[in-house]
């Protein structure tokens, strides 16, 4: 399970360094094999190469002619780029990766259990903070059970 955010530089070349922590479990699960695609928020998502192939798998079996299955399967597995951590921890981002995502000098790497997504520092920090104030303007009692169960 992947948590937290991080903030990262990345480098130069658009190499990002995977925060040590996540390391040891990223190459005993994967190999350090990586997939980075986009998000539908204007970030990345960065999959261990098993999970995206899962993800992949059920994408292929949506229905052809379903316009929004379409959609996701162009988007998630068209931008599909695998990637591999090199010996310090570092993997690439492609520069069509990092443009669609506006992502410069410092980003933000956010777990979200079973992916990443990375985002471009500021644009996380803006999300973050009007979600929080959507949140807080919102009524609690729109929420669907699933939700409402949890215990905040």
């Amino acid at each position: 399970m992947f948590r937290g955010v991080n903030s990262i530089n990345l480098d130069e070349k658009g190499r990002l360094a995977m925060p040590t922590r996540y390391r040891a479990e990223l190459h005993e699960n994967c190999d350090g094999q990586l997939v980075v695609t986009v998000g539908l928020d204007k970030c990345l998502l960065l999959y261990p190469l098993p999970e995206f192939e899962e993800i992949e798998r059920k994408l292929v079996k949506l229905p052809s002619l379903n316009k929004q299955a379409k959609r996701l399967q162009r988007l998630l597995i068209g931008h599909a780029t695998e990637c591999e951590m090199d010996g310090q921890g570092r993997f690439l981002i492609s520069e069509p990766l990092r443009k669609f995502a506006g992502l410069e000098k410092r980003v933000a790497l956010i777990g979200q259990g079973n992916k990443f997504e990375i985002w471009d520092e500021d644009s996380w920090n803006a999300n973050r903070d009007e979600w929080i104030e959507e949140e807080s303007l919102e009524s609690l009692e729109d929420l669907s059970p699933e939700l409402g169960s949890l215990a905040l």
